[in-house]
């Protein structure tokens, strides 16, 4: 059965990961890995393994996402990290909130299966950018979420600006001034597959990066 739903895991040196995370995509989802400068054979393991692959060489989480989008051809679509540390067979409850029309956008909010998982400079960094678009928007939610499904052409008609680790906040800020209803699912947070490297919360560097986009993207 058809769940007219493209996965795009934006994904740069994920080719550890993919094996385990596309053999857990529910039946009928479609998966569109986006190769962002991979230097581990990820393209051609994706491929490999039954994805679609697009390639974008502008780096950054945000062109990566904005290339899949512009490239899914389904009706909705389900944004994910490409790094094993969420399980796409908890994708069904958020999928069925915007088909039903309970939400515009559904996300995830991460919940940590063992201690450590999150380091504490990421909780730190999590904790305090999701107070501050609260204070900011009056959006309240519980995490800055890396899991995201909505119908791809409300997405585009966003018009998202940012390339780089801003892009989830600048998703969230439009949204809520679009009028858009956000319901929060609670998701399971493991450790990303051994082998794999992250590029924002597994360094204070990365935070820092990311701390720097989110205030860039908070007009």
């Amino acid at each position: 059965m058809s769940l007219d739903c493209e996965l795009i895991l934006p994904c740069r040196n994920e080719a550890l990961a993919l094996p385990a995370l596309l053999a857990a995509v529910p039946s009928g989802m479609k998966v569109l890995v986006v190769d962002n400068g991979s230097t581990d054979g990820t393209a051609e393991v994706a491929r490999g393994l039954g994805a679609r692959v697009v390639v974008e060489h502008q780096p950054g989480y945000g062109a990566a996402v904005q290339a899949g989008i512009r490239a899914a051809a389904a009706r909705y679509v389900a944004v994910m990290d490409g790094d094993g540390s969420l399980d796409p067979a908890e994708l069904a409850p958020l999928l069925d909130d915007v088909a039903q029309g309970r939400a515009t956008m559904a996300v995830g909010r991460r919940r940590p299966v063992a201690r450590g998982v999150i380091g504490v400079h990421a909780r730190l960094f999590n904790a305090a950018a999701a107070w501050w678009i609260g204070r900011r928007t009056g959006l309240r939610l519980h995490d800055i979420p890396s899991v995201r499904v909505t119908r791809r052409t409300d997405l585009m008609a966003l018009g998202v600006q940012d390339l780089r680790f801003g892009y989830p906040v600048e998703v969230l800020v439009r949204a809520h001034r679009a009028g858009w209803s956000v319901v929060e699912h609670d998701m399971t947070y493991r450790a990303r597959a051994a082998g794999t490297t992250s590029k924002v919360s597994g360094s204070l560097r990365g935070s820092a990066k990311a701390a720097h986009d989110l205030v860039r993207s908070l007009p």
